[in-house]
């Protein structure tokens, strides 16, 4: 039986002292070649004008702009602390003038509508206190054709992976809230659901061993939608 959803935080990570933790962690992701870098990459965002929400310490949209030409980054995170550890990282990385990050809340976005080539999420979708909002707020500023790639971790991944992941993540400050993060999370069945009543045209969403991936369009019309798997 899967677990009713518990939710986590709409605050996102706050305070120094976790704050660095969660640096420490991301930076040992980076390190071991586990970021979703490749993936978002694969699924068409490549190019042009890109939003990541919940950025946190900003190694995702640094590496992503690394290995891309020509393109800029908006980061909006709802936390202030990590906005100033994304900032310091993009300096050390020698990317402040193509990055920009904005203090804001996911559901309220302070941009215009049509705005972004694109947009992408790893880890925070569960940490979003209105999710159908913030869906809703992505697709308002993407541009018509515009792409979002979301991934996240999964409620209802198997014992063995959770107990994987609890041992393997560093530092042990972290553990704790690596298990909350798993309750808030969503199962694929949910997922979907969110995507239909936040109005993208076309989506799919897939599942490995710990989490999801989802991919969407936002097209002209309103009258297409592909489930996918």
């Amino acid at each position: 039986m899967i677990r009713k959803r518990v939710v986590e935080t709409d605050e996102g990570i706050q305070g120094e002292f976790m704050v660095e933790a969660f640096d420490e962690m991301q930076r040992r992701f980076r390190d071991k070649g586990w970021m979703e870098t490749k993936a978002i990459i694969q699924s068409g965002i490549d190019a042009g004008s890109v939003l990541e929400v919940g950025p946190g310490p900003g190694y995702l949209g640094l590496e992503w702009l690394k290995r891309t030409d020509g393109t800029r980054l908006t980061g909006l995170d709802i936390s202030p602390d990590m906005i100033t550890v994304a900032r310091r990282n993009a300096a050390e990385y020698g990317l402040a003038e193509r990055v920009e990050y904005v203090q804001s809340d996911s559901a309220k976005m302070p941009f215009a509508d049509n705005t972004f080539d694109a947009a992408f999420s790893n880890g925070s979708l569960h940490e979003w206190s209105d999710v159908r909002g913030a869906l809703s707020e992505i697709r308002r500023v993407l541009k018509p054709q515009g792409r979002m790639f979301i991934s996240d971790l999964r409620r209802d991944m198997i014992a063995p992976i959770k107990w994987f992941m609890w041992l393997t993540v560093r530092p042990k400050a972290i553990r704790p809230g690596l298990l909350t993060s798993i309750n808030a999370s969503y199962i694929k069945p949910e997922a979907e659901q969110l995507l239909r009543d936040s109005g993208f045209d076309e989506f799919s969403v897939s599942c490995d061993p710990m989490g999801l991936q989802i991919i969407a369009v936002k097209k002209n019309g309103e009258t297409s939608l592909d489930q996918g798997e």
